[in-house]
């Protein structure tokens, strides 16, 4: 433990730690938390306030208030010219393997994710900034004892990084200021700008984030705010940092306009986070029969509810001259052509958001950038994006974002077992220190276990009756998770060492009367 200005770190070493955690950089971070911790704090109150309201009204809606920003004539600024096309993104977690890879992908972008994909192990938390750090200066390598090496390749153009911190909901409880635990959000944040910002002005780029989870404007003013105050604190020049907001959470949808106006400056656009919003509907309005959404597997972006998201953030984003981009493909190529048909799904989903408008898409994989960029290469040709496709035709109300109802597909025993498992085997590789998993060649991250433990919740708590006839009840839920753990003790590879824990945490989130907002809060506690 080490302790400096009011500052104590808890954690313990981490390999070059001392050359992240420095004096200077902890207390860049201590402003930051007591210029805005409080305000955070109150934030997340507001969330409460707000879902009871909605559950009260069974409903959202656009805010009369924030009318006249709907209605006014403004812009955000400009993209800067090294991330002006956007058209292919890959995401993935901060290792270092994974840094190196995702640079050298041929992707335009690289999500570089502190949140969702990354389990916060004290030493994943530091040793990805460290990654960073090397990253933005072309020094990262990687050399595996007895096996191979990584480095950045000289004949590629390099994805450029898009950090994406963790959401306002976290605290970091390895870093105290003042004998309170530092809100991780500025953590992850303030470190990486603290060390790199200057840097990459230096070499042409500049400080770009992904904001995660957000849920209305005046937590986007609360970032704006932290923009314009770390900027200030360091000599950047305002307007450096830019930022492209996840609109992965159902009251997100109804401010997408809001949300840009009050990071106008520092806006990058918005994206399409899929998993995450669906598991934002099903939180929001959990008490109600009229958003029990089927399946998991068969909600698809061609849903009326999803299809009316995505239709506006296109069009929202244009009107204001901001990037639109567009949601996951997370199939896990095979070296053979077994997946023919998921990679047709990729085209598929690709070909329409390009179709749609969108500037650019997300792939989990490398093997994916190719496919990625076919689609969008088809419609854009030599054009960077196309946010001058105003999608004027498009009107999207408030009923149609709300039209969950509408959504096609059954409730069925099949479902409720693939969400047990699905559930549980994430939490397994969490718990063990890796939030990216592959688990039925698909890449998953943290919004899949949100989703299949909150399907189960919904389910359960409103008396669901599946395809077959059985009810959902907490014996069957019990009996499908002690059946999925059965399997997995038996299953060739799989690593049952946080398995029991899992369980026991999947159980807790997924049947409990009491719903918790974020299954990676109670699973924090659980680790170093």
């Amino acid at each position: 433990m080490s302790e400096t200005a009011g500052v104590q770190v808890l954690g313990g070493a981490v390999e070059r730690g001392d050359e992240i955690l420095t004096a200077e950089a902890l207390e860049f971070v201590a402003g930051l938390h007591r210029a805005f911790g409080a305000r955070r704090d109150e934030l997340l109150e507001r969330r409460a306030e707000r879902r009871a309201e909605a559950s009260r009204n069974g409903r959202l809606d656009f805010l009369e208030e924030t009318k006249h920003i709907r209605e006014g004539d403004w812009q955000v600024a400009a993209p800067p010219a090294d991330i002006a096309d956007r058209r292919v993104e890959i995401t993935g977690p901060t290792d270092r393997k994974m840094a190196i890879n995702a640079a050298n992908s041929g992707a335009k972008i690289w999500l570089a994710d502190l949140e969702d994909a990354n389990t916060p192990h004290w030493d994943n938390v530091v040793s990805g900034q460290v990654n960073l750090y090397d990253l933005v200066r072309k020094q990262i390598e990687l050399h595996v004892p007895g096996g191979k090496s990584y480095t950045l390749r000289d004949d590629v153009t390099h994805a450029v990084p898009l950090v994406r911190p963790r959401g306002w909901h976290f605290d970091e409880k390895h870093i105290l200021v003042d004998g309170e635990p530092v809100v991780a959000a500025l953590v992850d944040f303030g470190l990486h700008f603290f060390h790199n910002a200057q840097e990459l002005i230096n070499r042409g780029s500049g400080p770009y984030f992904y904001l995660p989870k957000m849920e209305t404007h005046l937590e986007a003013r609360l970032w704006n705010d932290v923009f314009t105050h770390a900027q200030k604190e360091l000599g950047i020049p305002h307007g450096s940092v830019r930022a492209t907001v996840l609109i992965e959470t159902y009251p997100a949808a109804f401010e997408m306009e809001e949300i840009l106006y009050e990071l106008r400056d520092h806006s990058a656009g918005l994206n399409a986070g899929r998993w995450d919003y669906l598991f934002s509907v099903i939180k929001t309005f959990r008490d109600s029969d009229q958003y029990i959404l089927p399946d998991r597997n068969s909600v698809g972006m061609t849903a009326p509810f999803m299809r009316a998201y995505t239709e506006l953030l296109v069009r929202t984003c244009h009107k204001r001259g901001a990037f639109a981009i567009g949601g996951m493909a997370a199939f896990i190529p095979t070296k053979d052509d077994s997946n023919a048909a998921a990679m047709e799904k990729v085209h598929a989903d690709k070909k329409r958001e390009a179709g749609d408008g969108f500037d650019g898409s997300w792939v989990a994989h490398p093997g994916l950038v190719p496919i990625c960029f076919e689609e969008f290469d088809a419609v854009l040709g030599d054009k960077p994006n196309q946010i001058d496709r105003k999608r004027e035709d498009v009107e999207i109300t408030a009923d149609q974002l709300l039209a969950v109802s509408e959504t096609p597909g059954e409730k069925t025993a099949e479902g409720l077992r693939a969400a047990v498992d699905v559930g549980v085997r994430y939490i397994t590789s969490w718990l063990g220190g890796n939030g990216a998993a592959a688990i039925h060649n698909l890449m998953e991250d943290a919004a899949t276990a949100e989703i299949s433990r909150s399907q189960i919740w919904q389910w359960l708590h409103n008396s669901v009756t599946l395809s077959n006839g059985q009810q959902v009840t907490l014996e069957l839920v019990r009996e499908n998770l002690a059946d999925v753990e059965k399997s997995l003790r038996s299953e060739a590879g799989f690593p049952t060492e946080n398995l029991s824990r899992a369980v026991e945490l999947f159980e807790q989130v997924a049947v409990a009367d009491d719903f918790v907002d974020f299954l990676t809060l109670p699973a924090y506690e659980q680790i170093d």
